[in-house]
């Protein structure tokens, strides 16, 4: 049975709100990847760069594609493959993907989640959606709902409970053409 909670979250997201919710290490922030001003929202609560541009995620690749330049079929295999640590991918964007999700660069940033509720948000909404760590920029980020209550106190539309694995790190985040290793979890 679908939790309320999940439903009414995706409509929020549909409506241009922006919520947070628990993640595979960490819970997130998150919101409609093309409303610009739930992007700038979210930027803002944040207080992070606009340049430094944000992650997609998403239960599937087929949601992401339409941002992201052709993939040859062994990049879709790199980008599926389960891996033991979540990880995130550097990939090219096409030319329509707006710069509050690129920021300075020509590239996105995507992970398809394994986390259950995450996953299952992404599909209630139909698309990916915006996931940057639930904290202020340069504060560690929270890992329960209390801790993001306490960040943030008030200014979401929406936060879902859920377990993370305390014991994971952030995801490791990967050059899709090059397999390097920008951020290590």
């Amino acid at each position: 049975m679908m939790r309320w909670s999940l439903r009414l979250a995706a409509a929020t997201l549909k409506q241009g709100g922006v919520i947070a919710y628990p993640t595979e290490a960490v819970y997130g922030l998150g919101c409609h990847p093309l409303n610009e001003a739930a992007v700038n929202r979210l930027l803002q609560l944040k207080q992070r760069d606009p340049g430094k541009g944000l992650i997609l995620i998403s239960d599937s690749l087929k949601h992401l594609e339409p941002y992201l330049q052709p993939l040859s079929q062994s990049e879709r295999d790199k980008i599926t493959k389960k891996r033991a640590k979540p990880t995130t991918w550097i990939v090219p964007a096409k030319n329509w993907v707006p710069n509050w999700l690129t920021g300075h660069h020509a590239s996105l940033a995507i992970r398809i989640t394994d986390h259950p509720i995450a996953a299952q948000l992404c599909r209630l909404v139909g698309m990916p959606i915006v996931s940057t760590s639930a904290n202020l920029s340069a504060h560690r980020p929270a890992k329960t709902n209390i801790q993001v209550r306490l960040q943030f106190d008030g200014q979401l539309d929406g936060i879902i409970s859920g377990k993370i694995d305390t014991s994971a790190s952030p995801s490791e985040i990967r050059d899709l053409k090059t397999d390097k290793i920008l951020r290590p979890s």
